[in-house]
């Protein structure tokens, strides 16, 4: 668990502040994680570069991952890319769940070249943003620096 002023978070989605695909796949989960169970946080905050320098030696990998990916540290395990948003179903739970249970029969390798196409161009088909997202007050609470 990556504990932050002495809060334990059991799953951060960590993704590219600027990016608007990023930003609105964030509204879409918080509109779906009716458990609250998700918090947010950019790549480019002080949390996934504390979650960095906490996990170099296990997960050495999570160090230089480039902002293109969007990645889920849950119950102390990081999870990038594809694996990442199957996941991410599967802890919103309900149909969401069978999706990502069901995404895992694709090998990985197809999943992460599709993921790796869109990542390649969301700047170029959904735009980017000036600065990193600031929530509104009633969902600040689900975000971390």
């Amino acid at each position: 668990m990556l504990v932050e002023n002495n809060i334990q978070h059991d799953s951060i989605v960590f993704f590219d502040g600027y990016c608007n695909l990023c930003n609105g796949v964030v509204n879409w989960l918080l509109d779906r994680d009716t458990h609250q169970t998700l918090r947010f946080a950019p790549l480019q905050g002080e949390t996934y570069s504390q979650l960095q320098q906490t996990l170099s030696l296990k997960f050495p990998e999570a160090t230089s991952l480039p902002l293109s990916t969007v990645v889920l540290y849950s119950e102390g395990n990081v999870y990038t890319h594809s694996t990442a948003v199957l996941m991410i179903g599967e802890t919103l739970g309900g149909v969401w769940k069978v999706f990502g249970l069901a995404g895992r029969i694709i090998p990985r390798f197809v999943r992460d070249a599709v993921y790796g196409f869109i990542s390649r161009n969301r700047y170029r088909w959904f735009g980017k943003r000036d600065a990193c997202r600031i929530p509104t007050p009633e969902i600040a609470a689900r975000f971390l620096p």
